[in-house]
Parts: structure tokens; C-alpha cells; sequence
């Protein structure tokens, strides 16, 4: 694929910034009477893009906006459904108060970022819709106590092409994004763009490089080496594609940053990480933790575990720096594909509040590789 073929592939909107800024839509109209159409929010980057409603409806106590959701090139399987978010007045001091509604899944398993009985609304996104609805109160005179239901017709079917029914997460699909961007999901346009980012850093004399696997990732490297956005690629799933690259053209050195989930699976041989085609081997994690001298009842946990944050926290909880052990693991699998390659490696594992909770820079001269 040709650089510029990459440019052809349009990005779109995750669920989470659709619920954002029709969550956004409706409190302006319960409070005004007019709905903001299209309505305008901020992504966590600080993008302010605009959507276009597609429903709106205005009775007594409530106010409802749909919008489309447009994933752009991707092959998201809510690519076209409309995300509603019905606004209501809540209790005086209750806040922004959420509800499944129609198509929107319920959490009943522990191991999400959502304790169990929750609506499916992943915490950027909450996070988001809190925002929106606190500048559309103060614009308004609003209070911002309100009850946002969010609802995806529809995505009870949707979510069976999911993994939430494996996740526990009955009823419909997840509202989810950390940036409110979804970036096309082609492999090849990705991994040629993952080349072409190399490519550009090494030309502007670049040692440096760092491959995360998604924002909070991309942050905490951030946080810890001062480094010019050139120097940040956009690795997401494809560890695989990055470090093939890299081991033919080199650089001095290299950070990855993911996930623990993400990273264990990397630990495990995995080099394309995305959920879809690479799985969690819960037995050898299990293994992993009984050298670690986790109890038997953790490791009997995590031989049947429903998500491995759900055995990370449980790790946590009882002292076990598995996440150590996940980076080390990581490291000898990006090690075993760059080869002999003349690359410092530094790996990171992040927790989902964006900490390094697990790193190494392996044996021997990795170890002391200088600080940026």
C-alpha cells in the first residue's frame, strides 16, 4: 500500500462521543427548549467536533437527541446505528446519574473498569457526558443533576458479533472510546502508516521512538521522557508490524507502552494484540503466578478468570507484582523479533489510570540505556 493510500481511509466517532453529544443536544433543550443541532463537544484531546442529529424529541420532563454514529472506514459493527441519550431531571446533589436503555449492555461480572449492576458506559465516556452536560448547566442555569439514559436500538443484536456476552456484559453493547476517535481499521494502511512514522522520525534525526497502545499509554511515556510528538507512534494492536520494521531499520531506542491485558498477551507470543485475534492465555497466566508464589486460590481464580484485570487487581490485592513479571515477559518477546537489532528496548505496562505499574529495560545494556 502507497503512503497515500493511507490518507483515503476516513476516521469516524466512537459510541462514546455520539452519547457525548447527544446527551449534550438534549440538556440544552430541557433546559432552553431548542436543541443544538448540529451540537458541538470537546474529545479528550480537546478536538471540538459537531454532530448532526438524527432524532430529537422534547416532552414533559425529559428531552431525547439521536445521532448516527459514523465510524468512518472502520468495520465497526455499530458503524450506521444511532446512539440516543434520553435526559432527565435527577435528585437535587445526585450528579449525572446513568441508565442502560435499549441495546446498551449491563456489567454483571467483576474485571471491567464498571463494577457489576452498571450500565456499560466505560469511564471516558461518563467522563465526557459529565463534562458536556456541566458547561451546557453553567451556559443554562442548570444544575447538572440529571438521569442520562443511553440507548442503541438494536444493539442487543449487535453486541452477540462482540465479546461482551463472553465479558458478562448482558443486554446490548458497550458505550466505549478514550480519545472519541475511531481511527480506520485497515491492518495493512496501519501497519504502512506505523513504517511511514519510522520512516519521518528517523529522517529528522530521531533516536528515540515510542509504540503505545492507545492514549493512556501514550501519556504516562509522556510523564516520563521528554519527547517531541514526532518521536510517538501509533502502534495500537500491531506490536508485530512495528517491531519487523524496526528490525530492519533500527533506531537507538524504543519504548513500547500498552495495556496489562494488551502486554500479556505480547508477553504470551501474541504480536497482533487486537481482542479479535489474539486471546488471553489464562493457564499460563495462571503458571506465571504460582512462580510468583501467588496463593492457590488466586491462581485456581485466574485459570478461570473473566478478564485479566480482573486477575490483576486480585494480584495487587495480595502483593503479586505480576505486572513485573508481564513486562519482563514482553520484553523477551519484542527482543526475540528485533533480533540482533542495535535497539534499546524499554517496556512499560500502564494500568488503566494511566501508572506504570510494571516495567523493564531487560539484561545487559538495555538496563542502562540513558534517560531521555
Amino acid at each position: 500500500m502507497k503512503p497515500s493510500d493511507i490518507s483515503t481511509l476516513r476516521r469516524g466517532w466512537t459510541t462514546g462521543a455520539c452519547a457525548t453529544a447527544a446527551a449534550k443536544s438534549a440538556y440544552m433543550a430541557l433546559l432552553s427548549g431548542e436543541f443544538a443541532d448540529p451540537v458541538e463537544i470537546t474529545l479528550p484531546k480537546g478536538e471540538r467536533p459537531a454532530f448532526a442529529l438524527e432524532r430529537e424529541d422534547l416532552g414533559d420532563g425529559f428531552a431525547l437527541a439521536g445521532i448516527v454514529k459514523d465510524a468512518g472506514d472502520d468495520p465497526d459493527v455499530t458503524h450506521g446505528a444511532t446512539v440516543i441519550a434520553r435526559v432527565s431531571p435527577g435528585p437535587p446533589g445526585s450528579g449525572v446519574v446513568f441508565r442502560a436503555g435499549e441495546g446498551v449492555g449491563t456489567v454483571t461480572r467483576a474485571g471491567l473498569p464498571i463494577p457489576p449492576g452498571e450500565p456499560a458506559i466505560n469511564p471516558v465516556p461518563r467522563r465526557m457526558i459529565r463534562e458536556a452536560i456541566a458547561e451546557v448547566a453553567a451556559a443554562l442555569g442548570g444544575s447538572g443533576d440529571v438521569i442520562v439514559e443511553i440507548s442503541i436500538p438494536g444493539g442487543d443484536l449487535l453486541a452477540k458479533k462482540t465479546m461482551n456476552p463472553r465479558l458478562g456484559i448482558l443486554g446490548g453493547l458497550s458505550v466505549l472510546g478514550t480519545t472519541g476517535i475511531v481511527r480506520p481499521f485497515s491492518c495493512a494502511a496501519w501497519i504502512a502508516s506505523i513504517h511511514r512514522g519510522i520512516d519521518v522520525a528517523q529522517a529528522a534525526g530521531q533516536r528515540h521512538v515510542v509504540g503505545a497502545t492507545g492514549s493512556n499509554s501514550e501519556d504516562a511515556v509522556r510523564a516520563r521522557h521528554d519527547l517531541p510528538e514526532i518521536a510517538f507512534l501509533d502502534m495500537g494492536d500491531f506490536a508485530g508490524g512495528l517491531l519487523k520494521y524496526l528490525r530492519a531499520h533500527p533506531v537507538e531506542r524504543l519504548t513500547l507502552a500498552g495495556g496489562f491485558a494488551k502486554f500479556l498477551k505480547l508477553a504470551q507470543g501474541a504480536m497482533d494484540l487486537h481482542s479479535a485475534r489474539s486471546q488471553v492465555d489464562f493457564a499460563a497466566l495462571a503458571a506465571l503466578l504460582g512462580a510468583a508464589g501467588a496463593s492457590s486460590d488466586l491462581v485456581a481464580l485466574a485459570q478461570h478468570a473473566n478478564t485479566a484485570k480482573e486477575v490483576l487487581d486480585r494480584a495487587e490485592a495480595e502483593g503479586i507484582d505480576i505486572a513485573a513479571r508481564v513486562a519482563e515477559g514482553a520484553w523477551r518477546s519484542a527482543r526475540a523479533v528485533l533480533r540482533d537489532a542495535p535497539v534499546a528496548l524499554e517496556v512499560l505496562v500502564v494500568n488503566r489510570a494511566g501508572r506504570v505499574i510494571g516495567e523493564t529495560r531487560g539484561p545487559g545494556p538495555d538496563s542502562e540505556a540513558p534517560a531521555s
